[in-house]
């Protein structure tokens, strides 16, 4: 089963930073610099961790992955977005 997750972090070193986004990046998408919404099955969220871990100083850098349930467009609804709107999801389909 898929859960939603909103992933956010704060790292403090500018080449730590770029790795983690890269990261991030490729598990999900980006609503802000450095706060993405993904959809995740069980060991990818796991994955998605690990591959945090490796990449952050756990001295100096936090992430956050909440968990905001299995109802996709609940999830996404549940976003209030003040200003600039969020970006429309990505839908992997590609027109050519």
């Amino acid at each position: 089963m898929r859960h939603c997750y909103l992933v956010c972090y704060d790292i403090r070193d500018s080449a730590r930073l770029r790795k983690v986004h890269k990261v991030v990046r490729g598990y999900g998408e980006a609503w802000q610099y450095s706060v993405f919404f993904c959809v995740l099955k069980d060991i990818d969220r796991v994955r998605l961790q690990s591959d945090l871990e490796s990449q952050m100083n756990m001295r100096e850098d936090r992430t956050m992955i909440l968990d905001l349930g299995t109802n996709e467009g609940q999830a996404r609804g549940a976003a209030a977005v003040i200003g600039q709107s969020l970006p429309d999801p990505d839908t992997g389909m590609v027109v050519v």
